[in-house]
C-alpha cells in the first residue's frame, strides 16, 4: 500500500521530512504548505535542496486540504490547535513533532479526541526529545526490569550547532542575562511536551503522579566573550543552561528529564563541560537490574558539518516520516507510543548496499 503524504512547513524538520518521504518506498509525497508566501509555488525538491519532483509548495491551506492525502506531517515551529483540527476535520491523519504525545492528563482532549473519531483518522506526537528519547525509549528498557524505583532521561548537547539564530538567541535565551534567562519560556514551551513524556512513563509502569511536576533552571555565564555562529556572547551573559522537570509520588522524584544545553565548554563559570562521553542523550533506570544506555550519531560530528543536516533534525524528522504507516492504519483518536506497533524504518535499496 502506499500511504500519500503533505508536508505542512518547509523548515529544517520538515525540508528533511520531504527527504525522508521520498526515500521512503510506501509514502508518496502529493503536496506541502509553506507559511512563507516567498516559497510558494517553489517545488518541494528544490527547497529541500535536490532536484526538482514536480510538486510545489503552496500558502493556501484551502489548496493544501483539497489534496487527497492520507497523513499530514505536520511541523511548524510552534502548533496551532485549530489548525490541527482543520485538518483533521478534513478527513487527514496527523503525525507532529510538536506536542500531542501523552497529552490526556495536562490537556482537554475531548474536542481533539470527538474530531479524530468523527473524522475517521488519527493523530500521533512523536519526534526526539521529546517524543522519543524521554518516554519511547525508557518504556521499552523497563521492559527488562522489576522493582523500578526512579527512571532519568537526560540530553547533552552543544547548541552551537543548533540552526536557528532566533530560536537561540529569542527563545532559549543565550546571550541574555542570567534574570532574563531565569524567566526562560522553554520552561513552559518543553515543559508541556516533557510532562507529557513524563506522564507516559508514569501510565506505562503504574505510577499515580502527584499533580505538580517541580522544573528548574540553572545557567552558566561567559566568562570572556565566545564566538558562536549565532555571533558573540558577551562576557556575564548565559552561555550554558540546564533545565530539569520531575515527576514525584508523594513528593518523591520517580521521574526525572533533564537538558543540558551548552554553547562548548569553554569560558563557562561554572565550568561545566559533557564529560568523557561527549554529546549525548542516556536513559537510566533504577531498578532490578538496573539499566543504563547512551546513544550518540544524533549530533553534528563538529561545528564544520552541514547545519541542515542535523542529525537531531534528520531523526525528529524520520521518527515522524516512519510512523505515518501505523498511524494512518490506526484506529481513530489520539494514538501514542502504548497504542502503536513497531514502527521501523526501511532499509537501503540492496543495489545501493556498497555506495
Amino acid at each position: 500500500m502506499t500511504y500519500r503524504v503533505v508536508q505542512w512547513a518547509t523548515g529544517n524538520v520538515g525540508r528533511n521530512a520531504i527527504a525522508g518521504v521520498l526515500a521512503h518506498p510506501e509514502l508518496q509525497l502529493v503536496g506541502g504548505f509553506t507559511y512563507d508566501p516567498d516559497k510558494a509555488g517553489r517545488d518541494l525538491g528544490e527547497l529541500c535542496g535536490i532536484d526538482p519532483i514536480g510538486v510545489a509548495a503552496t500558502a493556501d491551506v484551502d489548496e493544501v486540504l483539497a489534496i487527497e492525502a492520507d497523513c499530514v506531517l505536520y511541523a511548524p515551529m510552534l502548533p496551532n490547535t485549530g489548525e490541527v483540527l482543520r485538518i483533521i476535520r478534513a478527513g487527514r491523519n496527523v503525525v507532529t513533532p510538536t506536542g500531542w504525545f501523552f497529552p490526556f492528563r495536562a490537556h482537554d482532549v475531548a474536542e481533539l479526541e470527538g474530531a479524530c473519531r468523527e473524522a475517521g483518522v488519527s493523530i500521533h506526537g512523536t519526534g526526539i526529545n521529546p517524543g522519543g528519547i524521554t518516554e519511547q525509549l525508557p518504556i521499552l528498557l523497563s521492559g527488562y526490569c522489576r522493582d523500578i524505583r526512579h527512571v532519568r532521561a537526560e540530553e547533552f548537547s552543544d547548541i552551537r550547532t543548533y540552526p536557528s539564530e532566533f530560536v537561540v538567541r529569542e527563545i532559549m535565551l543565550f546571550g541574555k542575562s542570567p534574570e532574563d534567562a531565569a524567566a526562560s519560556p522553554m520552561l513552559t514551551i518543553l515543559g508541556d511536551g516533557f510532562g507529557q513524556s513524563i506522564d507516559m512513563v508514569a501510565e506505562a509502569l503504574g505510577w499515580e503522579l502527584d499533580d505538580d511536576k517541580p522544573s528548574t533552571i540553572e545557567t552558566a555565564v561567559a566568562t570572556a566573550p565566545i564566538t558562536t555562529p549565532v555571533g558573540v556572547l558577551d562576557a556575564g551573559t548565559v552561555a550554558a543552561q540546564r533545565l530539569t522537570w520531575r515527576g514525584t509520588v508523594e513528593g518523591r522524584t520517580v521521574i526525572t528529564v533533564r537538558v543540558n544545553w551548552l554553547m562548548g565548554t569553554d569560558d563557562l563559570e561554572p565550568p561545566w563541560d559533557f564529560g568523557p562521553e561527549g554529546e549525548r542523550f542516556e536513559v537510566e533506570l533504577d531498578a532490578v537490574p538496573p539499566v543504563s544506555a547512551s546513544f550518540h550519531g544524533l549530533h553534528p560530528a563538529s561545528l564544520d558539518d552541514d547545519l541542515d543536516r542535523n542529525p537531531g533534525i534528520i531523526a525528529t524528522a524520520m521518527h515522524c516520516v516512519n510512523a505515518i504507516p501505523a498511524v494512518v492504519d490506526a484506529e481513530p483518536g489520539i494514538r501514542t507510543y502504548l497504542d502503536l506497533p513497531m514502527m521501523p524504518g526501511r532499509a537501503v535499496a540492496a543495489a545501493n548496499l556498497l555506495d
